[in-house]
């Protein structure tokens, strides 16, 4: 696992002692990460259940403003500063040790360009956090000011429909055993 592009380029990234995470592989993560394109420059980044940090140390290298990690392990939360002090992107960094739940459901400092969320698999918690988002737009830029995303990560066969008042499916990419669901904020339909 490694930084593909930007300002840390080719970093090997440290993983999580004992193999609790899932990381992103390069392959997703470059093809997410061509999705986003220059779009990605000068963003706010929220990446929950950050084990690694991957996504938004990634998001940080390409010119993202700054990027929050939120995890409840403290491994987690330890492997991640050492790849952003590895890195060189800790100035541009917060690192939150806390319920993902607990923190979505809390105040909110600042709206998000860009939010990533990779829970355990099998869960449903890629779910819970989808509806809480949906639930609290304010945790994305409002259209009126610029694009806001997010992106679920999640086993194909955990993707499920479901009703939404703010937020709609944008588009959804499956690379073997990954799948990513792109949200928006937008008009309201069944996703």
């Amino acid at each position: 696992m490694r930084v593909i592009a930007g300002s840390a380029k080719g970093h090997r990234l440290y993983t999580v002692p004992g193999g609790e995470t899932r990381p992103i592989t390069d392959r997703v993560k470059e093809s997410l990460f061509n999705i986003l394109g220059d779009w990605i420059v000068g963003a706010w980044v929220l990446d929950l259940f950050a084990g690694t940090g991957a996504v938004g140390i990634e998001a940080l290298s390409r010119g993202a403003a700054h990027a929050v990690f939120v995890d409840k392990s403290s491994a987690a939360l330890r492997t991640v500063r050492r790849n952003l002090e590895h890195t060189r992107l800790i100035e541009r960094a917060t690192l939150v040790q806390a319920d993902v739940f607990r923190y979505l459901a809390g105040p909110i400092e600042r709206p998000f360009h860009f939010i990533y969320v990779a829970p355990p698999q099998y869960r449903g918690w890629w779910m819970r956090v989808i509806k809480l988002l949906d639930e609290h737009p304010e945790w994305l830029v409002p259209l009126s000011t610029a694009t806001s995303l997010v992106v679920a990560q999640m086993h194909p066969r955990e993707y499920q429909t479901m009703p939404l008042s703010h937020l709609s499916v944008h588009d959804i990419r499956r690379y073997g055993s990954t799948l990513l669901c792109f949200y928006t904020l937008g008009s309201a339909r069944t996703t």
